[in-house]
C-alpha cells in the first residue's frame, strides 16, 4: 500500500509534470491523501515494507517547496505532517513486535537514507534479456544476507559494504525476471547510497541499464496481457525502482491513469478487484501468487492485502 502511495509521488515529482498540469497533480495528491488515511488506521499492523514506504515518502516536504501553487503546498504539508507522526508510531511498534528483523533493516528507515533522482535516462530495449531464465534465482535468505552485508546489521558492529563471491554471483546473474530481477535491482541501488567501493560497482550504471530494460520489457508484457491483479504489484515495484534509477520513460501517463484506477474510492486502499472479477482470471491468478516468493505480509480486514514488495525479505 504505502508502496503505491510512493509510487503516486514519484509520477508526481518527475519533471514531466509541468505546473500547467495541475489537474494531474491534484489527482495525484487526492490519491496519496486517501491512502495516507486508510494506513493511518492500519499502522499497529503494518510491516517493514509499509515503514519504509513511509519513510521515503516524506520526500512529499522537498515536492511542496518546488512548486508554486499554494493551495497544492498546504495540501502537502499537512500530508507530510500526518506522516512524520505516523512514521515514528509504525516504526516504534515494528520495533515492539520483531526487534530483530527490525535491527537488520534499521538502516534504510532512516529519514536521510533515500534519494529521488535528479538526472533522467531512458531504457535501451536492445540491452533486456532476450528471454527470462528464471523467476527464482536466488533464495529469499540469499537476498537478506546480501543486503546486510551492505548494510552492515549483519552482525554485531561489524564493517558495511561486504561483497562475498556468493553475493556477487547472484545479484549480477543475468536472465533473472520478477522479484529476483528487482532485488538485483535494489542492491546496486543501496550500494549506491551507501558508497560502497568494491569494484563491483564501478559497473554499477551497466548493470541498472540491464536490469531496467528488462523491467521495462517485463512491464510491457503485463500491459499487453490486460494488468492481471497479481501482476500489478511487481508492475508498480518496476515503475518505482528504475524511477528511482533515473529511467524517465517508467513514467507513462497511460500508466498513471490506470495505476489511479486501481485505488478504492471509498477505503483509499489498492485492494483486490471486486468480486465479479473474472473467475478465469482470478484462478489463473491464485495459481501464479502461489509460485511467488514467501514475503512478510499482512492481509487486513476487508481484503486489504498490504502486499507492498519492496524488500521481499524473509
Amino acid at each position: 500500500m504505502s508502496f503505491t502511495v510512493f509510487l503516486l509521488l514519484i509520477f508526481l515529482f518527475k519533471s514531466d509534470l509541468s505546473k500547467s498540469e495541475a489537474h494531474t497533480r491534484s489527482l495525484i495528491l487526492s490519491a496519496v491523501e486517501k491512502a495516507t488515511f486508510f494506513l493511518e488506521d492500519k499502522y499497529r499492523d503494518i510491516n517493514l515494507d509499509a515503514v519504509l514506504g513511509f519513510r521515503i515518502l516524506q520526500a512529499l516536504e522537498k515536492w511542496a517547496s518546488e512548486h508554486e501553487l499554494p493551495s497544492q503546498q498546504a495540501q502537502v504539508k499537512r500530508l507530510v505532517k500526518k506522516l512524520s507522526s505516523l512514521i515514528e508510531k509504525a516504526s516504534h511498534s515494528l520495533r515492539q513486535s520483531d526487534p530483530e528483523y527490525f535491527k537488520k533493516f534499521e538502516p534504510i528507515l532512516r529519514p536521510d537514507f533515500w534519494m529521488l533522482p535528479h538526472l533522467w535516462n531512458q531504457t535501451d530495449s536492445a540491452l533486456a534479456y532476450s528471454t527470462f531464465d528464471s523467476i527464482d534465482c536466488f533464495t529469499e535468505e540469499m537476498s537478506d544476507k546480501c543486503i546486510t552485508y551492505l548494510l552492515g546489521t549483519w552482525r554485531e558492529n561489524d564493517k558495511s559494504c561486504i561483497v562475498t563471491d556468493a553475493c556477487r554471483n547472484i545479484m549480477t546473474m543475468s536472465g533473472c525476471s520478477d522479484y529476483s530481477l528487482s532485488h538485483q535491482l535494489f542492491y546496486f541501488m543501496i550500494a549506491d547510497i551507501k558508497g560502497c567501493s568494491d569494484h563491483l560497482f564501478l559497473r554499477a550504471q551497466y548493470y541498472k541499464n540491464i536490469f531496467c530494460a528488462s523491467m521495462m520489457k517485463i512491464n510491457l508484457m503485463i500491459e499487453s496481457n490486460g494488468f492481471r491483479f497479481s501482476s500489478r504489484d511487481l508492475f508498480m515495484e518496476n515503475i518505482m525502482f528504475c524511477g528511482m534509477s533515473g529511467f524517465s520513460d517508467f513514467f507513462k501517463p497511460s500508466w498513471l491513469e490506470t495505476i489511479l484506477t486501481w485505488q478504492k474510492a471509498e477505503e483509499g486502499c489498492f485492494g483486490k478487484p471486486n468480486e465479479d472479477f473474472e473467475h478465469s482470471s482470478r484462478v489463473k491468478d491464485q495459481e501464479q501468487l502461489l509460485r511467488r516468493v514467501k514475503r512478510r505480509e499482512k492481509v487486513f480486514a476487508g481484503n486489504y492485502n498490504e502486499n507492498i514488495q519492496i524488500l521481499d525479505f524473509p
